[in-house]
């Protein structure tokens, strides 16, 4: 198997000469925006996943959503189209309990605040789940659960108040759904950190506890990870240095992308999971243009004086894919060297506006005559 150029090590958004699918043996790739919206697979999530694996790329799901047992969430994934086994699925679940149990004396009193993933995990760590605060639980464990009521929640910050050691799955903040984006995990660790002045010990991405669950359970040696949020997965690959793809069919915007941090830079972007059987388009920086320029595909994105724009590249630089361009494409599976995915002048921006921003640079505003993908950017806030 051929290797990645560095990717994690050597700078967001780089090129490949061959599709994803070919450089990695496992795909460690999160669910919720990823794979499915709620109770329906993503478009283009089913027929991908089965793709890659052709080319022989391995899926292993990790997700942050700690409600269901393994098992049921591979029953949900095939019923989607999704090839799954229980076996492929990797939880915050599991996390939070193996980390419990690596603690706490086999048989230890843990009050669920969670759903039957996390209880299921805490019986296979060999630890007992309790309902009560008047159980005298040692610790507390905190994962999503859509049925949570006040009356949970009371028993919780009773035995943390009292005392036991409070480990949250994860704490992403929202979840998207069918509906759109509800209230997450973190959500709830943010009422009781209100109601018990305490932090938890938060085990799932981009904490190293997932990822070590995540390659212990998995046996990969040369991962890749997948998933829509800059905080836990793409962030998750930069603390390992494993190779990130997103991919912008779930809750992060391409203008959250532009004005991300170093931390949340992707290796790899894609509009949808069809980007694994693609090589990753290259992007140049293109000094001779400015020194906060950057080129991918037929456009170059400047940075000057505050301002982000962009102009047609008729050099012919960019055009290809990968350090060398051509070499190796369209051996993988569906892969075609030509077939774009409209993200070529963000993923120009994205390269010059982050230069610029870590010389310091300040971007105030975008022009008005933007290329396709990027009609509704926001000149990024966060900029110095």
């Amino acid at each position: 198997m051929a290797e990645p150029r560095d990717a994690a090590r050597s700078g967001p958004l780089r090129g490949t000469d061959r599709p994803l699918a070919d450089l990695f043996d496992v795909a460690l790739m999160d669910l919720d925006g990823v794979v499915n919206r709620g109770g329906a697979a993503v478009p283009h999530a089913p027929e991908s996943i089965a793709a890659a694996g052709r080319c022989g790329l391995r899926t292993v799901y990790v997700t942050n959503n700690a409600l269901r047992p393994p098992a049921e969430v591979a029953d949900r994934l095939t019923g989607f189209g999704v090839p799954a086994r229980a076996a492929d699925v990797v939880t915050s679940a599991q996390a939070a309990a193996h980390v419990l149990a690596g603690r706490l004396p086999a048989g230890a009193r843990v009050l669920l605040l969670g759903g039957r993933g996390l209880r299921q995990a805490l019986t296979e760590e060999g630890l007992t789940p309790v309902d009560s605060a008047e159980d005298a639980p040692v610790a507390v464990v905190q994962g999503f659960d859509p049925d949570l009521t006040y009356a949970r929640l009371a028993e919780a910050t009773y035995a943390i108040r009292a005392g036991a050691w409070w480990v949250a799955s994860n704490a992403d903040r929202t979840v998207p759904t069918e509906r759109g984006i509800a209230s997450g995990n973190g959500a709830v660790a943010a009422l009781l950190r209100a109601a018990t002045d305490q932090e938890p010990l938060v085990t799932g991405k981009p904490e190293a506890a997932m990822h070590r669950e995540s390659m212990r359970r998995s046996g990969a040696r040369n991962p890749v990870i997948v998933g829509d949020r800059l905080d836990t997965d793409i962030e998750a690959g930069y603390r390992s240095s494993t190779p990130t793809l997103l991919v912008f069919t779930g809750v992060t915007t391409p203008s959250e992308l532009l004005a991300a941090p170093p931390a949340h830079r992707p290796t790899y972007l894609a509009a949808d999971l069809r980007g694994l059987l693609h090589p990753a388009p290259q992007v140049r920086a293109r000094p001779e243009v400015g020194p906060y320029a950057a080129g991918c595909g037929g456009w170059i994105a400047r940075v000057d004086g505050g301002e982000l724009s962009w102009a047609a590249d008729r050099g012919g630089h960019g055009h290809g894919h990968g350090e060398d361009a051509g070499e190796g494409a369209g051996t993988g599976e569906g892969a075609d060297a030509d077939a774009g995915d409209g993200l070529d002048a963000l993923r120009a921006a994205c390269v010059a506006v982050w230069s610029a921003a870590d010389a310091g640079g300040a971007v105030h505003t975008i022009a008005a005559d933007r290329p396709e993908g990027c009609a509704d950017l926001v000149a990024p806030a966060g900029t110095p």
